[in-house]
Order: structure tokens, then sequence, then C-alpha cells
């Protein structure tokens, strides 16, 4: 949230793309859309003047890139999740929160950079969990010609 608020400061339009393998509810329970949903409309969309909000059945897992088309025009899309993908990566190491002694990705020929406070082994650019704006830079630096 703090990467998108300063690259947003920065005018970076940014997009988010967030991969759940397990499912979820984007609409709360109870409310029109997700009653209509759950009778059986195979998308719900609801739209206001500040946004719009789409909810419908997929077949199978989508791509980044089949997804972007949903998307309006931004600079950058970030993407959470995709850990095995062919997709350029940033992994977020906390060995306290896992276990993990080092990066899971690390070894993955797509892994740009990491984000920890650990120190792993590796010759890839290292971000301390605080340093949202070495990141912001980073993300410039790599993906965006001024």
């Amino acid at each position: 949230e703090q990467l998108i608020a300063l690259l947003t400061a920065q005018d970076v339009r940014v997009a988010v793309i967030k991969h759940d393998v397990h499912g979820f509810e984007m609409d709360k329970p109870g409310k029109d859309t997700w009653r209509h949903k759950k009778a059986g409309a195979v998308a719900t969309l609801i739209s206001s003047p500040e946004k719009i909000g789409l909810v419908r059945d997929a077949e199978r897992d989508h791509t980044p890139e089949e997804l972007l088309p949903l998307l309006p025009a931004v600079d950058l899309v970030i993407a959470e999740g995709y850990k095995g993908s062919p997709y350029p990566k940033i992994e977020i190491f906390r060995p306290e929160a896992t276990g993990d002694p080092a990066p899971i990705r690390l070894g993955d020929p797509h892994l740009l950079a990491i984000v920890t406070d650990a120190s792993p082994t590796t010759d890839l650019p290292i971000f301390g969990l605080s340093d949202t704006a070495g990141v912001a830079a980073f993300l410039r630096a790599t993906f965006l010609s001024d």
C-alpha cells in the first residue's frame, strides 16, 4: 500500500492484480450484486460516478496478460501472487513469518530483487522492509522510462 501511494504521488498510474488460488468474495453478503451472483448471474457489475466493480465467472485461472484489457490505461501493473510464473518479480522475504531460511524464489531467473530485513546471500538488489522509496526508484528505473 505504501509503495502504491508513493508511486501515485510521483504521478505513476498504478494498477494491481491480486492472484488468489483459494477463491474470494469481493461483494458483501446480502447486497444486491452478491444476491444476483448467488442466484446464478454469470456476471454482476456495479457502477457509480467514482468506480466500477465487476464479478464474473471464470472458466479457468487467467494470466495477467489476459486480465490487462480489463484495466484502465496505466504506467505500471503490480501483480501479487503468480509466484511460479515467468513474470519479473520482487520477493518480500520475512523468515520469521514463513519459517523459510531463504527467499523461496531465490534461483528464479525472473526474480529481480528482494525486500527483507534479513541478509540472504545473493547478488540481487536487496531493499529493507521499510525502504519504500528505494523499491519505488528501482521500479521506475527498471520499468518506466522518464
